[in-house]
């Protein structure tokens, strides 16, 4: 079975249980700031996971596109990815433990074929808090699962929650054996030597999480799962590594063509290529969502995994650009299942080709310091460890390059390595720290603050329109408890006089008190209404719909597709200000506005 036999038969088979498919979402979250980029498929589904109606029903399947890079120091070994496929299925407070784990084992066994000797499971084995999970045992012993193929394990590996507080609860995660030989007489599951690939994972969303550190039940149960189509895919072609796999293997062969190198010829070119595979494929479909290297945020990231993977080339003698050729693999390989690579080969093309340049003169200026540096020392034997890590950090110089150049110039010095390993240690540890904030569970901040600024978002695009035109459309946004911001197309700069009359518009308009409705309408209904959408973007066949309208003669002001949630009446939201407009790309502008008392 190939990967896209794979999405079609997982989405085929929860279609046949009831299920609605909603489409991918894009790598960059919408409308949230408390994670950079999706990372698992429950992300876009957070208000409804919440409490929030979907317009879909309470069952839900997709295949979303996911990022993760807090961990991206260990992408080199055969099953991590920083860009990854997941297929899920939801409950939203309609069937529990019991029917999910009898969907998956129908699925993995009967569906896939896969072996039912070869399946192993892992549960929450409870603690101090939190009881043992009996029920997912049971419902694993109802499916003919036995029991010495069940481990139970503790909170670090079982066990999921959105933060300090909040919802959470036990999950199962399903494992299966590749035929390795162990690492060791008592390998189980969670052991990471490659002899169990996790390939479902099954979260059972039924705790709050309270200030004080107890829990309470929930009123509405959910589950959350997550398939790996990478490590799925792995399985059902029966290898034990992802980069062997069709999903890959193109990739691996056209940078094995560039370097000359073949992909197992040593543990250390095998990394290598891998790491450049992975980064390139995940830069590939980043640019596809919009983004552009930079040196903030998601730009940040991209900018990142570019350079890694051009560092990886240079160790591998790849001593030209070359991010480019990849990037068209890549595009070959996934523009049937996201179109969205092919409508932006040529941008993705360009920006990696920009960055390759410019990482090209960053490299020139390191070396220009790092002779420098080298003259400066005279007889010294040391050139210290922080002073090669400020060359990796600044200028990207991977540190056999350092070596290599200070061997070359001066063969009596040498490296601190031991210092500069350790200014890496605490940088990495550092950055785990920093990316934990974003990637810790991304539960987006659903507070009434926000829930107005949210409100107050339908009101700024409608009253952009009335004072600039009907051209104006949305192209971001991004909410938190303290301020919008909005990303829409206009050719130029605001002035004063038109800032002040959008404001006093969306002013009136709270003044006026005007009441929110929503109304679940089949899309194209949405669009024959007129309600405003997002261009480009993917929307499943049921929508909510949200107007804003005066309560007494029904008179709409605004009117869009949108998840919400929002208030009842405008009238709660405060005065509306405007504190920043500028420009965020060619013919886009954006403002960022807050709500006074």
């Amino acid at each position: 079975m190939k990967a896209k036999d794979l999405r079609t038969a997982f989405i085929n088979f929860f279609k046949k249980k009831g299920h609605q498919v909603i489409p991918s979402a894009p790598l960059v979250p919408e409308e949230d700031q408390s994670t950079l980029f999706i990372s698992a498929g429950m992300h876009p589904l957070v208000p409804y996971l919440l409490g929030e109606p979907h317009p879909l029903g309470k069952r839900l399947v997709s295949c979303q596109k996911c990022l993760r890079t807090e961990d991206i120091e260990t992408i080199g070994s055969s099953f991590r990815h920083t860009f990854f496929e997941m297929l899920g299925n939801w409950s939203l407070g309609d069937y529990f433990k019991k029917e999910a784990i009898a969907f998956s084992w129908e699925f993995l066994t009967k569906i896939l074929r896969l072996d039912p000797k070869r399946i192993f499971v892992t549960i929450f084995k409870g603690d101090q808090l939190v009881d043992y999970d009996q029920e997912t045992e049971q419902a694993w012993l109802a499916v003919g699962l036995p029991k010495e193929r069940i481990f139970p394990l503790g909170r670090e590996d079982n066990w999921w929650e959105a933060g300090e507080t909040g919802p959470g609860g036990p999950d199962t995660e399903i494992y299966y054996d590749t035929g390795r030989k162990p690492c060791r007489p008592n390998c189980k599951p969670s052991c990471q030597c490659g002899k169990y690939f996790e390939i479902w994972n099954n979260v059972f969303m039924e705790y709050n999480r309270l200030p004080d550190g107890s829990y309470q039940k929930l009123k509405q149960k959910n589950v959350d799962t997550g398939m790996g189509v990478e490590r799925t895919t792995a399985i059902l072609e029966g290898k034990d590594d992802d980069y062997t796999t069709e999903l890959f293997w193109p990739i691996i062969e056209k940078i094995s063509h560039l370097s000359e190198k073949k992909y197992q010829e040593s543990e250390m070119i095998t990394s290598r290529m891998r790491i450049i595979a992975d980064h390139l494929r995940a830069a590939s479909f980043i640019i596809a969502d919009g983004i552009t290297p930079s040196n903030v945020r998601q730009g940040y990231v991209l900018r990142r995994l570019v350079r890694r993977a051009i560092k990886e080339g240079k160790k591998l003698g790849i001593n030209r650009q070359f991010t480019s050729e990849v990037s068209i693999i890549v595009v070959e390989l996934f523009k049937d299942v996201y179109p969205e690579l092919a409508a932006n080969k040529t941008q993705i093309i360009n920006q990696l080709e920009e960055e390759e340049f410019r990482f090209a003169k960053t490299l020139k200026q390191g070396l220009h310091i790092l002779e420098k540096e080298i003259a400066k020392l005279g007889k010294s034997k040391i050139f210290s460890g922080k002073l090669a890590f400020d060359l990796y950090q600044t200028y990207g110089f991977p540190i056999e390059m350092i070596e290599e150049e200070i061997a070359n110039t001066n063969p009596n010095l040498k490296v601190d390595l031991d210092g500069f390993n350790q200014c890496l240690k605490e940088h990495q540890e550092k950055s785990r720290k920093s990316a934990k904030d974003f990637f810790r569970g991304g539960l987006k901040d659903q507070s009434l603050a926000t829930i107005k600024l949210h409100t107050a978002t339908h009101l700024l695009q409608q009253s952009l329109r009335e004072i600039l035109g009907g051209h104006i459309s949305q192209v971001g946004s991004a909410i938190t408890p303290e301020k919008l911001r909005f990303d829409f197309v206009h050719p130029k700069k605001l002035t004063s006089l038109e800032i002040t009359a959008i404001e006093r518009l969306v002013n009136q308009k709270i003044k006026d008190n005007l009441l929110v409705e929503m109304k679940i309408l089949p899309f194209k209904k949405a669009v024959v209404q007129q309600a405003l959408t997002v261009p480009g973007k993917n929307y499943p066949s049921f929508v909510k719909v949200y107007s804003i309208k005066d309560p007494k003669t029904g008179k709409i002001f605004s009117r869009e597709v949108c998840g919400g949630p929002h208030v009842k009446k405008t009238g709660v939201l405060g005065k509306f200000k405007i504190i920043k407009e500028e420009a965020c790309g060619t013919g886009k502008r954006r403002i960022y506005a807050v709500l006074e008392k």
